[in-house]
């Protein structure tokens, strides 16, 4: 019907967007592609642009050469290899549109290299049937660079954002049919030739430690059984010990004093007492309420991966570089322009300073290597994996420095884990090998009393359970209250040996539950874990929200991990009895 009323409006084309023919299918989503098709393609006289992007139709080209479809359109960023398969069964008299200009990325696409491309694809098909693309949707890039003032002038010259790349389309389209803007071709062609020789990317003393990496330092000194005897003996911890995932509420003070400080009305030695004194009002009110790691709350930070990056070398940031995150949240993901170092410590001052404040362990929080990559835009000019080890070996600096600074509780946090596995399950193998290595990386420096943690939100673990054994933290939390701790089995099944922090309330809500309904789910967990191995805690950080609702279910939650400890100590006195008599 919508065809039929796009027809009626004068329409002559309608692109459908089927980025699941870069899937593995299964059969029967085959045919119902094909059942699909027959009745759209019957529904009206419009021409349908099939469009596929971010991988490989592998052996879903076929498929996509058998639908009565007038056009395809492939992602030649993310898998330029797909070009022979479109030769080999895309019909030469039908359209093709090649994305060729990155829709996913803010780096200038280089025009002579995508322009040979495109001089071949119009030697095999029709000219006039050959399109030129960005590889995907532009809502993934920022809209205009010339609203970029403040970035530095040469690493700005790299970039493109939509703006820019609809001019690179343009630019092409026109060579294409004899009409090459030669002064525009040969701009481009000078600024990335002056990015792959800039000395702002490139720093031999990163390169030269990333290969002087050794297994052994991707390894803990002692397996994990032999490491929570002693971490236990150092932190004395109880049975179902509590903590939170790290971030406390931002509330409208906290944000309001940070854009004073950052427009200048607030000086830095006022905003650091300001943030010095909300960091010992919150160590003392989880004193206060028995939570047993405590956290100082992350008062002093905008963004879990911006405010890494800016400490970090190699990072740069826009001004308005905002793209959506999901539903209507947006994001401004820091740029990875080159080489990674860490030139001073990130965290260690406001560590240690929680830490005077209270004799319960203190955690330190940091964010893993393999969420920073995930979630900036990062350069393109070396493999991915390169980039997260650089983030990798500056993360281990900082894990090492908290140890010294006298922090025994270490978390990093890998909420992007999961998500960064490729879209075909035979790539999966490949990334979880150097994604489960640049955390191990991160966090083996340390000593084995040393207890690591890390955080991974909403996913299902079943196909990668493996993997996240793999990365060998001592203490992993997860969220299993939406699910009523089912995403426990995968844990169950594969006998995982670590202690778990199954998340026994959702932070998304801001309805409080109560100590029964936790202690209940705590119960659950104990059907699929054994006792010793529950930690508890909340589905994830209290960023977002605020303390009337926060306060209340800390409470609850304190009180459901002694609910549980006095009757583990009661069944426990209930055994020995029995076995006595």
């Amino acid at each position: 019907e919508v065809l039929k009323q796009l027809e009626k409006a004068g329409a002559e084309w309608v692109q459908i967007d089927e980025p699941c023919l870069v899937l593995d299918l299964p059969e029967c989503a085959q045919k119902a592609y094909a059942l699909a098709y027959e009745r759209l393609g019957a529904a009206s006289n419009l021409k349908i642009l099939l469009a596929t992007y971010f991988g490989d139709l592998r052996e879903n080209m076929k498929l996509a050469a058998s639908l009565p479809v007038d056009g395809l359109h492939l992602d030649l960023v993310r898998a330029p290899q797909q070009w022979e398969d479109a030769k080999k069964y895309w019909p030469k008299d039908r359209y093709i549109s090649f994305g060729v200009v990155d829709g996913r990325n803010i780096w200038k696409a280089d025009l002579e290299k995508a322009l040979g491309l495109m001089q071949h694809a119009v030697a095999w098909w029709q000219p006039e049937k050959v399109m030129v693309a960005p590889s995907c949707s532009l809502l993934h890039s920022p809209v205009d660079l010339d609203d970029e003032d403040k970035l530095d002038t040469e690493i700005k010259n790299w970039m493109a954002f939509a703006k820019q790349k609809l001019r690179e389309v343009s630019l092409l389209a026109s060579a294409i049919a004899g009409q090459k803007d030669e002064a525009a071709f040969t701009e481009n062609r000078k600024a990335i030739a002056a990015r792959k020789t800039s000395a702002k990317i490139h720093n031999p003393w990163v390169k030269e430690r990333l290969g002087a990496v050794t297994k052994e330092m991707a390894k803990r000194a002692s397996p994990f059984e032999s490491r929570i005897a002693r971490q236990q003996a150092l932190l004395g911890l109880p049975l179902f010990p509590t903590t939170t995932i790290g971030s406390l509420p931002q509330t409208q003070e906290i944000r309001q004093a940070r854009a004073k400080n950052k427009s200048g009305e607030l000086p830095d030695a006022d905003y650091d007492a300001f943030l010095k004194q909300k960091t010992a009002e919150a160590v003392r009110w989880q004193e206060e309420v028995g939570i047993d790691v405590l956290v100082h709350g992350e008062f002093e930070r905008n963004d879990m991966v911006e405010y890494f990056g800016e400490q970090l070398g190699g990072f740069t940031f826009t001004k308005n570089g905002w793209v959506q995150s999901y539903g209507s949240r947006g994001v401004k993901p820091p740029v990875i322009f080159g080489d990674i170092t860490r030139p001073e410590p990130m965290t260690i001052a406001w560590s240690a300073y929680a830490q005077s404040l209270t004799d319960k362990p203190m955690k330190g929080m940091l964010t893993g290597p393999v969420t920073i990559l995930q979630w900036s835009f990062v350069r393109d000019d070396q493999p991915r994996s390169e980039t997260c080890r650089q983030i990798a070996l500056a993360i281990r600096d900082e894990v090492k420095d908290l140890e010294s600074a006298g922090i025994r509780v270490i978390q990093i946090d890998e909420p992007a884990v999961r998500e960064g596995l490729p879209l075909r399950k035979a790539d999966h193998k490949a990334y979880l090998n150097w994604a489960v290595e640049s955390f191990r990386l991160s966090a083996s420096g340390v000593a084995d009393e040393t207890q690591i943690h890390t955080h991974m939100c909403y996913c299902d673990f079943n196909n990668i359970i493996d993997s996240i054994a793999a990365l060998d933290a001592d203490v992993i939390s997860i969220e299993t209250s939406r699910s009523d701790m089912e995403l426990l089995d995968a844990f169950k099944a594969f006998k995982y040996p670590n202690h778990i922090g199954p998340g026994v309330y959702d932070i998304h809500s801001p309805r409080v539950p109560t100590v029964d309904e936790m202690a209940d789910l705590l119960e659950k967990a104990c059907k699929v874990l054994k006792p010793a191995q529950v930690w508890v805690n909340p589905d994830c950080g209290l960023k977002t929200r605020g303390w009337e609702e926060v306060r209340p279910a800390l409470i609850h939650m304190v009180a459901a991990a002694r609910k549980l400890r006095e009757k583990c100590a009661g069944e426990a006195t209930g055994n020995g009895k029995r076995a006595a008599g």
